[in-house]
């Protein structure tokens, strides 16, 4: 009977597997912080200085003292150093009184709500642009020799959670006897090592990262202690428990677990295998958790969803590529491995496809959207659809070893046991040895005794690596298995790139909000046509606002009739109403200049938003109307 998944089962594998990867980024999703408007805004003139400073992200961000800083033209620094938070995802922060005119410095540098660092300066001018003098020299947050090396260590906690919850399941789920090969035991204990070793270099390096970028602030403790009072740092401290707790897991299952197996105690080893796979699942699960609550998912659109998907993608990323690092191992350095053993993981891959597939959908939703902008146009985008042709690839590879897996698992009891006898009689070759002849076992010699053991030793090791090699159908699933491990390593550095990068959503969304920014901050022309309802009491008011900006404005009515004549009526007033920050109505009467003409100088626009204008035409006694229009004005 053949055990190979029919040919629909593997076309439903490839599409689900590429899907999976088109609509989800690596970990889990939402967004980095992005700078969507300021007050003043950037490149904005305005007449008289400012009292305050105000900045407005995309997302909520964690400021520190000194995160905002406001530099004259002369380089000198301005702002009390206070951050204030008005509400929303507004910041503030105080300026001097007494500010000269010319061109200002704001430097922000904050951490968003997932953890990354978030930098940048614009500039805006009081009464007329100058030259200036200003240097932000101290701004390399997530930058410089920091960033790369706490990039690296990212990719090495990856790795090594793959290595760890990956190879532990492949061993509990699918191959038992593998607790105690060596090779897998090293695979396990490989990925503990690594990922507790990245850890800690992240919690050190955590707060030169996200603050000065300088090697020389890794190991200043006073750094750490504000780093442990952060999401981060709490996320981090906690894995490095967890990691505490796995190292007792990994301990009973090379240890007692693999002496109960030798004991050949059945009920013994089937009660440690359920404690040990319920134990290592919520240890696992904790571990997973550590980047759900801290990075991505843990902010934006439906967190409280978004973090157990996140939890289920983290393990089905581990269940697959750690158990075929693991398959890898035990094919090319394990004596023998069972084809069911092999079959079992290949079901196990199947389901983590099936599942890495489904919180993808889910996590597209929330980073990259229904934009295909969103994938063409942003770097999120484009790394996103590398790993697409990444898991396209390895996907196709998985397809040629589960041909193999079957192949390896038909084998006939006929070619098995021909197999033993060649082994057997390999066996029974006569030894190699060195002086005495065969009938030397090294005597009362310890020394002779030592060499000749090794020297068994390792005629035995070539005897099993020449049968190994002999199987053909194991060669062909061991070299298709290492061409998908060398796909995985590729491909989980460029998941690690993408957790590291401003989703597509975001990415667009502050695109759209500095465009339209830049596109409202010039003179401001508006059109509202009234009728009163009585007798010649139809026209269009038309407004000229000019420069358009907050502070001061010079404003001009004009009303025409029907057939684009000036005319004269007896009031027309403004009133201008910024609902969002419960701003006005402020009131303005223009002053009549000529036929239909009405102008007013010092019209103020306090702040920057989507300003509603009303403007009232009366055009008799007890003829009057109000007609609004919203416009943004920054």
């Amino acid at each position: 009977m053949k055990t190979i998944a029919p040919r629909f089962r593997h076309l439903v594998l490839l599409f689900l597997a590429v899907t999976g990867a088109l609509l989800a980024g690596a970990a889990p999703a939402s967004a980095h912080a992005a700078l969507t408007g300021s007050d003043p805004q950037q490149g904005a003139v305005v007449a008289t200085a400012p009292k305050q400073v105000s900045l407005t992200f995309s997302e909520d961000v964690a400021m520190s003292s000194g995160a905002v800083r406001v530099l004259d033209p002369a380089g000198k620094r301005v702002d009390d150093g206070t951050v204030g938070h008005p509400g929303g995802t507004t910041y503030s922060v105080g300026l001097h009184s007494g500010l000269p005119d010319g061109t200002f410095t704001v430097a922000y540098q904050v951490v968003s709500a997932d953890s990354h660092p978030v930098s940048g300066a614009f500039t805006f001018s009081i009464g007329a642009p100058s030259k200036t003098s200003a240097v932000i020299t101290d701004q390399n947050a997530g930058g410089g020799v920091v960033g790369a090396l706490y990039g690296i260590t990212r990719y090495l906690s990856y790795a090594g959670f793959v290595l760890l919850v990956g190879g532990a399941a492949f061993v509990l789920g699918c191959w038992p006897r593998g607790a105690g090969v060596k090779p897998v035991q090293r695979v396990v204990v490989g990925g503990w090592l690594a990922l507790t070793a990245a850890t800690l270099a992240m919690l050190l390096m955590r707060g030169s990262y996200t603050g000065s970028g300088k090697v020389g602030d890794i190991f200043d403790m006073s750094l750490l202690g504000q780093v442990l009072q952060t999401k981060t740092g709490a996320a981090l401290s906690s894995r490095l428990l967890l990691l505490a707790a796995a190292a007792l897991f990994i301990a009973v299952l090379f240890g007692a677990y693999v002496k109960r197996a030798e004991d050949g105690d059945k009920k013994e080893v089937k009660d440690l295998t359920f404690g040990l796979a319920i134990g290592g699942a919520v240890v696992a699960a904790g571990l997973a958790a550590t980047w759900a609550m801290a990075e991505h998912a843990s902010t934006g659109l439906q967190a409280g969803i978004a973090m157990p998907v996140d939890i289920l993608h983290l393990l089905a990323v581990a269940a697959w590529l750690g158990g075929l690092t693991s398959l890898l191992v035990a094919l090319y350095r394990a004596p023998s491995i069972e084809g069911s053993a092999v079959r079992r993981f290949s079901r196990v891959a199947f389901w983590s496809v099936v599942t890495l597939a489904a919180t993808g959908l889910y996590q597209a939703w929330r980073q990259v959207g229904l934009s295909w902008s969103g994938l063409t146009e942003t770097r999120y985008g484009q790394l996103l659809l590398i790993k697409v042709g990444l898991v396209a690839v390895l996907v196709g590879i998985a397809w040629t070893s589960r041909k193999w897996t079957g192949r390896l698992a038909e084998r006939s009891a006929p070619e098995a046991e021909a197999a033993s006898v060649v082994e057997q009689r390999t066996s029974k070759k006569k030894p190699v040895t060195v002086g005495g002849g065969a009938q030397d076992k090294g005597g009362d010699d310890p020394k002779r005794a030592a060499q000749l053991a090794r020297q068994r030793a390792a005629v035995a090791t070539a005897r099993e690596k020449r049968i190994r090699d002999a199987d053909p159908h194991r060669f062909g699933l061991r070299r298709s298995v290492l061409a998908e491990a060398g796909v995985a390593v590729v491909l989980l550095g460029v998941t690690t790139m993408l957790t590291a990068t401003e989703p597509a959503r975001t990415e667009e969304e502050a695109k759209s909000a500095t465009s339209a920014a830049q596109t409202q901050s010039g003179p401001l022309t508006l059109k509202l046509p009234f009728d009163t309802g009585g007798k010649d009491g139809k026209g269009t008011v038309q407004l000229d606002l000019d420069p358009g900006r907050t502070g001061n404005n010079e404003m001009h009515l004009y009303v025409v009739r029907p057939n684009g004549k000036a005319f004269d009526v007896p009031e027309v007033k403004i009133a201008f109403t910024l609902e969002a920050k419960k701003i006005g109505p402020l009131p303005v009467v223009p002053d009549h200049i000529a036929t239909g003409h009405w102008a007013a100088s010092g019209v103020q626009i306090p702040g920057a938003g989507d300003w509603k204008i009303a403007v009232t035409v009366r055009t008799s006694d007890i003829d009057q109307v109000t007609v609004t229009k919203n416009t943004k004005i920054g």
